[in-house]
């Protein structure tokens, strides 16, 4: 009989990450990839966190669930760049299509384009995402500490590839501040 408890405890503590957690791993999934990807990419996070669920202590499920996500997408990425040419097929309208909450300024697209993929990414869980600083670090795996040096030197590069030739970071018309609002730093 204590087995099936624990199942069942299992099965409820699963379903409760999936009802409060899938729309978010579904969005952050969106922004990086088509919505049939990210719907694969969501399949196959809750695929990974119903195996390994007790690997996470409760309350950090959603850090969590962006990391297998974070992967996932790593993984499919690879996978595509294997592919021959003739069979990848150009990504950009699907992209633009689930994009609707990323950031529509060509010069903010292409300054976080130059960013090295780490804190691209850490920006992004930041600013879009909504992840605090120790949900952000946790999602991709560093401290603390390291992740609040990092993402203060992602804002600031940012700035600077944002600015206009000639005037301060920050100071340029239009900037985007990809800071979570009531996020201390």
């Amino acid at each position: 009989m204590h087995a099936m408890s624990d199942h069942s405890e299992a099965l409820r503590r699963f379903e409760r990450a999936f009802d409060e957690h899938y729309d978010a791993v579904f969005t952050y999934a969106c922004r990086r990839s088509d919505r049939e990807t990210a719907a694969d990419v969501a399949a196959e996070t809750f695929t990974v966190a119903w195996r390994r669920l007790d690997n996470v202590r409760a309350g950090e499920e959603r850090p969590w669930l962006f990391s297998i996500a974070w992967r996932v997408l790593q993984q499919q990425r690879r996978a595509r760049d294997r592919e021959p040419p003739a069979e990848v097929h150009d990504r950009a309208d699907d992209r633009a299509e689930a994009g609707d909450r990323v950031v529509e300024r060509d010069d903010a697209r292409r300054a976080l384009a130059q960013l090295n993929e780490r804190d691209r990414e850490l920006l992004m869980l930041v600013a879009w995402e909504g992840l605090d600083l120790a949900e952000a670090a946790a999602a991709l795996g560093f401290s603390r500490a390291t992740t609040r040096v990092r993402l203060h030197r992602a804002r600031r590069r940012l700035a600077q590839l944002m600015a206009p030739t000639g005037s301060p970071p920050g100071d340029a018309p239009g900037s985007v501040r990809f800071v979570q609002s009531g996020e201390q730093s």
